[in-house]
């Protein structure tokens, strides 16, 4: 695959991707904005930052940046990305004086949930915009005064549509959100024709960090709304299997999955890289959507992009309502259930007609996630276009 075109006009996307890196659905995020950039004919450049800590031991020497190298090149970005090193700053990839640069003259600085803090780096770019991709999470932190991802920023988007309308009780922390959808580029995710035998989903049991407090209620992970329809195949007598990243804590959350019928498939063997994450999705008979606790109780709108993989494959999603009614056409190709009936139904629906739902949701896919017309509208909504 060609380098991009350095001579572009260059937008600059900064987030965690190294310390990552055995998350291939993570990686695909980053990879959907990178790519579909550069469908546009932008130039793009990626930002990353590791410490000693994050990598027990000196930066420079550990096994990341390596990684992080070889994922780039594979889709062509090679040339097209920086790793800071802290405390220092030394930059692995471009030179620092080189990052520098091409940030100033970047049409703007894309930063994923705040995380690049390099006051230079950020001082420099002509238009800062923080990305919100774990929408309540970060509003709620700052609400409480747990922490502030927000400052020194100009634009605040986050995937969360029912931002600040009835019913979506993230907090807007006074700050004027525009919204997105998640993007997918197309040809990196065609349809396929067969249909697997299972539904499927990739995904953390937890995560980095706990619920929260707020507003005198809990808001939750995955973990808490997902056992609420742990016995969703025992019920419906389909197959269903869960490639999770599960602690060996968590092994009585293990055990009511399995004895719900789950199959349970380590992802680091079944989607370990970007290849193989494409594979599994594409070999499944559609997903099956559970989201954090956050995100239902909020109302927000969040839609997975990993969903967005799914549908671009022409595999049907039946997903979690996090407040989707009215936002996309739900029905065919992406079924909402809120309780385990209304799952058990969506589940019944897929495996009866599943040619009218493959073709639904790779045509929700076209009309509401391609990159093409996501990224465009973030840049129209970012003020550059």
């Amino acid at each position: 695959m060609a380098e991009e075109n350095e001579l572009a006009a260059t937008v600059v996307v900064a987030g965690s991707l190294a310390q990552k890196l055995e998350y291939a659905g993570h990686a695909w995020f980053f990879l959907q904005y990178l790519l579909g950039f550069r469908r546009l004919g932008l130039g793009v450049l990626f930002v990353d930052w590791l410490s000693p800590e994050m990598c027990g031991g000196p930066v420079a020497g550990s096994a990341q940046p390596r990684r992080l190298e070889r994922l780039l090149e594979e889709f062509g970005l090679g040339s097209s990305y920086a790793l800071l090193a802290k405390p220092d700053g030394d930059s692995i990839g471009l030179a620092r004086a080189e990052v520098l640069e091409r940030v100033r003259s970047s049409l703007l600085l894309l930063n994923v949930m705040g995380y690049l803090d390099d006051e230079e780096l950020l001082e420099a770019a002509p238009l800062r915009v923080f990305l919100d991709i774990d929408p309540g999470f970060p509003q709620m932190w700052h609400e409480l005064g747990l922490a502030d991802v927000f400052a020194g920023h100009d634009v605040y988007v986050t995937i969360a549509e029912n931002i600040d309308k009835p019913g979506c009780s993230i907090p807007t922390c006074g700050l004027d959100w525009k919204t997105t959808r998640q993007p997918v580029v197309l040809d990196q995710w065609p349809a396929q024709a067969e249909a697997g035998e299972r539904l499927t989903t990739i995904g953390s049991w937890r995560g980095p960090y706990g619920p929260v407090e707020y507003d005198g209620k809990t808001f939750g992970l995955r973990a808490h709304e997902f056992r609420k329809f742990a016995g969703l195949p025992r019920v419906s007598g389909r197959p269903f299997e869960a490639a999770l990243d599960i602690d060996a804590a968590d092994s009585p959350d293990l055990d009511l999955i399995t004895d719900g019928g789950w199959a349970v498939a380590d992802p680091g063997e079944v989607a370990f890289d970007p290849s193989s994450y494409r594979r599994y999705i594409q070999g499944s008979r559609g997903e099956l959507s559970i989201p954090k606790q956050m995100y239902v109780e909020t109302s927000s709108g969040w839609f997975s992009d990993r969903s967005c993989c799914y549908l671009a494959s022409g595999k049907p999603v039946i997903a979690r309502d996090t407040g989707l009614a009215g936002l996309y056409p739900c029905g065919e190709g992406l079924l909402v259930f809120s309780t385990p009936e209304g799952a058990v139904d969506a589940v019944e629906q897929v495996f009866r007609e599943p040619e009218r739902h493959a073709v639904a949701a790779r045509a929700l896919a076209e009309e509401s996630f391609d990159s093409d017309r996501v990224l465009v509208r973030l840049l129209e909504v970012a003020g550059v276009r």
